[in-house]
């Protein structure tokens, strides 16, 4: 959590020089943190199923979707934080666009030199206002930092008592656990599910505040607009953190992917106007339901899957999110905002169909567990009788 702070600190005066290196800080922090995240939620929610003699997988679900709530919700004060602060810069409101916006949203490559918004709407805040933004940012963590030191509970998490105890491990151990890991076909299958995570955040964040709401609306507007994400976000998550346990996961991957199909389509056949106002935040908003299911049932799948190596599973999976969003941000400069969307489709796609090969071999597994059961309770009795 410090190394994020860092970051922040590093935007005081941001340069080539302060971002790139806080930027591997915060990568080299964010990685063991998200790790540690999920195992302590996989591990808390195990051990109060257990206490209450409920599913574990059920309370697991629900962890995440509180988490992922509160989580989201940083997205609403975060950028309204942002667009109060930057909305006090002179000539912020005043967005005096050009009539033409054929080269908006998906019609909208880099080698086209076309900008709707004139230099008012783009203006750079004051210095003050930038200083006032990092300070309440900078602020923000160091307070998380003093409330987990304070008041989380350390949880040890425990091999079986024959066994090594994982924080007695080195740490060059669990890289290579975390590389070993890839032995196991389901991670393999999953990798392309786990990288589309990564693909779509990167899209909304990236792509659609640029193309379509900065290029339409102006950019005072890209505040507003992730709060509409962020909220929805953060509302679904809680929602289908519970609806889990009567729709199963595999319905909630299937709606989150229909979501997203439908929008990149629509998304792709749009032509965006700022007489369309409500447009650009519904998008965002059926966005951000799809993201609340492959945020949190995406963890939740993991926690279920490895759990007897949550470490290596969930440390795999931040891997190949983050991979998803290198691979976004890294092409967003090059492609047109339609072949992005195009890409979107085959990942998602890609994604899905080994996504369904893991749960087929998964209800194989099950029903051959019943089967072998069912079998050896007939043998017992027949040696009773």
């Amino acid at each position: 959590m410090c190394c994020y702070i860092t970051y922040s600190l590093g935007n005081f005066y941001a340069s080539w020089y302060t971002l790139i290196p806080t930027s591997m800080i915060l990568g080299f922090g964010g990685a063991p943190l998200w790790a540690a995240k999920c195992t302590y939620l996989t591990v808390s929610g195990n051990r109060y199923a257990e206490k209450v003699g409920k599913v574990g997988k059920d309370i697991v679900n629900q962890y995440f979707g509180l988490f992922f709530l509160i989580f989201q919700s940083s997205g609403v004060w975060g950028n309204l934080i942002s667009s109060l602060i930057f909305g006090q810069t002179p000539d912020a409101g005043d967005n005096a666009r050009l009539p033409n916006y054929t080269h908006c949203g998906a019609n909208d490559c880099p080698y086209i030199e076309f900008n709707n918004t004139n230099s008012t709407s783009s203006k750079k805040p004051t210095e003050s206002l930038i200083y006032t933004l990092l300070g309440i940012y900078t602020g923000s963590g160091v307070l998380a930092v003093l409330l987990v030191s304070v008041f989380l509970e350390n949880m040890d998490v425990k091999k079986k008592d024959d066994e090594v105890d994982i924080k007695d491990e080195p740490f060059w151990m669990k890289i290579l656990e975390t590389l070993r890991h890839l032995k196991d076909k389901r991670q393999v299958l999953l990798i392309p599910i786990t990288m589309w995570s990564g693909f779509e955040q990167g899209f909304l964040a990236g792509d659609y505040t640029k193309s379509y709401v900065t290029c339409s609306l102006g950019i005072h507007f890209v505040g507003y607009v992730m709060i509409c994400f962020a909220s929805t976000n953060a509302i679904c998550s809680l929602l289908f953190g519970k609806l889990s346990q009567y729709t199963g996961r595999i319905f909630l991957f299937t709606f989150a992917a229909v979501t997203n199909l439908a929008v990149i389509i629509a998304l792709l056949l749009w032509k965006p106007h700022p007489n369309q106002l409500a447009m650009f935040f519904i998008f965002p908003a059926l966005w951000g339901m799809a993201d609340a299911i492959w945020q949190t049932q995406t963890n939740a799948l993991y926690g279920v899957l490895f759990d007897d190596h949550k470490e290596a599973g969930f440390a795999n999976y931040r891997l190949w999110e983050s991979l998803g969003f290198v691979i976004a941000y890294g092409y967003s400069t090059f492609l047109c905002v339609s072949v992005k969307l195009y890409i979107l489709i085959a990942v998602l796609v890609l994604g899905m169909v080994l996504y369904g090969c893991v749960e087929y071999n998964e209800c194989k597994k099950s029903s051959g567990k019943m089967v072998k059961q069912e079998s050896d309770e007939s043998m017992n009795k027949q040696t009773a009788m």
